[in-house]
């Protein structure tokens, strides 16, 4: 078994021991009665295993070290103690065993949070960074591409070190990486174990490798080294895809079922429907605070209205709460950036906490938008951006969102390079649409939320 599926085992059995020992300990002491509980667990530690794996909680490639996975981490522990009260008080018949108390149940999710984040950090500090660290990705391309590859390691904050290598490497360019040959790091991985490659990934340019180099290729493989091409470890690694590996044939590739079939779109338009009707009706008081709000400090109107690019290139109106200074949003620069003094006060607060999306459920209940989607882009930019950006307009294929895999995963865009960024995460998204993604994306934007990190 390799390391990876250990990690993913080991957490999914401590998740589990953890989760009936906790919930009978708190029983014990401020119990609902009876020995030890089992059976009335499934569903609780159903719900906990489902949120962790959303977040990627079983996942070796997770670095749960970060302050950021940890705040994901909470909320999903308190997503998966919100549906199990829910379920268990407003669906499930009388007579269920966790109906005598609340308390146990939320005093053992509380109590789960430290105890699931303490022992992933363990396992990540003793198990997974140590031996990930040591290992390298070997990159097999050209000089330029693989300064590329380094950098896009570089800015994923990967701890793997990165080897360079070509079929040819020929003399090294002034001013270039260096290249080592192909053949001498095949000759240096070991296969037993995979213990100094963590993957090798080949440029899907680079298809001249000799038939006796891509038999050791073959046989590394088989004996447990993962080989990707550059486009397939961007998925596995990174969840998006290199926008230089597109071109005008890329959506006819595998992918898009679930995208393509109407009974999906009429099943993602109806959770639209209710969603944004919930969410309106609950929201109503904080949009009209946050009105008079922005109202009082400097008596200009409450709501921003812009021209947006939806599905097929449609046009329409997208409505914000205002953030800025009344007109300034049409003058200068078109990003918003750090510390831009033309955010009001109360606009700092509406965008940090994401309040300012809100009136788009609207434009949900309309039909323009979805819940999740790539962003609703500006007109006058999206022009800009497809004669700039190739394979640009596949972003316009389906519907934007209020929130999206791109805006969860990446900082606010202000620059073209920001951009195409944002853009790769947008077409992982189009390409590997699923219900539990989605679901992913939903706990990740609460996240956001909640710790104000909008800009």
């Amino acid at each position: 078994m390799n390391r990876n599926r250990y990690t993913t085992f080991l957490l999914v059995a401590l998740d589990l021991i953890a989760s009936v020992g906790v919930f009978n300990l708190v029983n014990h002491y401020r119990g609902m009665g009876g020995g030890f509980v089992l059976l009335p667990l499934v569903g609780p530690v159903g719900c906990l295993l489902f949120a962790i794996y959303l977040i990627d909680g079983y996942r070796a490639r997770t670095d749960m070290l970060r302050l950021d996975y940890a705040s994901v981490h909470i909320i999903a522990v308190l997503f998966a103690m919100m549906i199990t009260l829910l379920t268990t008080f407003a669906f499930v018949p009388a007579g269920y065993e966790l109906q005598s108390s609340r308390i146990v149940i939320g005093a053992s999710f509380i109590l789960l949070i430290p105890v699931t984040l303490g022992y992933r950090r363990m396992i990540y500090m003793r198990v997974v960074a140590p031996y990930g660290g040591v290992r390298s990705i070997v990159f097999v391309g050209d000089a330029s591409s693989g300064a590329a590859f380094v950098e896009e390691c570089r800015s994923m904050a990967m701890r793997q070190p990165v080897i360079l290598a070509a079929v040819d490497p020929g003399p090294p360019e002034s001013g270039k990486v260096a290249l080592r040959r192909f053949a001498d790091v095949l000759d240096a991985i070991q296969p037993d174990g995979n213990k100094t490659a963590e993957a090798i990934v080949v440029r899907e340019s680079s298809r001249d490798i000799p038939p006796q180099l891509a038999r050791r290729l073959v046989e590394l493989y088989f004996s447990g080294v993962p080989t990707y091409t550059l486009e397939i470890f961007h998925r596995m690694y990174w969840r998006k895809i290199p926008i230089h590996g597109l071109n005008p044939t890329w959506l006819f590739q595998e992918g898009f079922q679930i995208a393509r079939d109407p009974v999906f779109e009429r099943l993602k338009r109806a959770s639209d429907l209710a969603l944004a009707a919930a969410g309106l009706l609950l929201s109503a008081p904080l949009i009209f605070l946050a009105s008079l709000a922005i109202w009082l400090e400097d008596r200009g109107p409450a709501f921003f209205v812009q021209a947006r690019v939806g599905k097929n290139h449609v046009r329409f109106k997208l409505m914000k709460l205002r953030t800025m200074r009344p007109g300034s949003e049409a003058a200068g620069d078109p990003y918003t950036r750090a510390g831009d003094r033309r955010v009001t006060r109360v606009g700092r607060l509406l965008r940090s906490t994401r309040m300012d999306e809100l009136p788009q459920l609207w434009n949900v209940l309309k039909g323009e938008m979805s819940m999740i989607g790539p962003r609703a882009e500006w007109d006058r930019l999206a022009g800009e951006y497809e004669r700039q950006i190739p394979c640009y307009y596949f972003r316009h294929l389906v519907k934007p969102g209020i929130t999206g895999w791109a805006q969860v995963n990446y900082t606010y865009g202000s620059s073209l390079d920001d951009t195409v960024r944002k853009l790769e995460y947008d077409l992982y998204y189009i390409r590997n649409f699923s219900f539990l993604l989605d679901a992913a994306i939903v706990l990740k934007t609460i996240q956001i939320m909640a710790f104000g990190k909008g800009r």
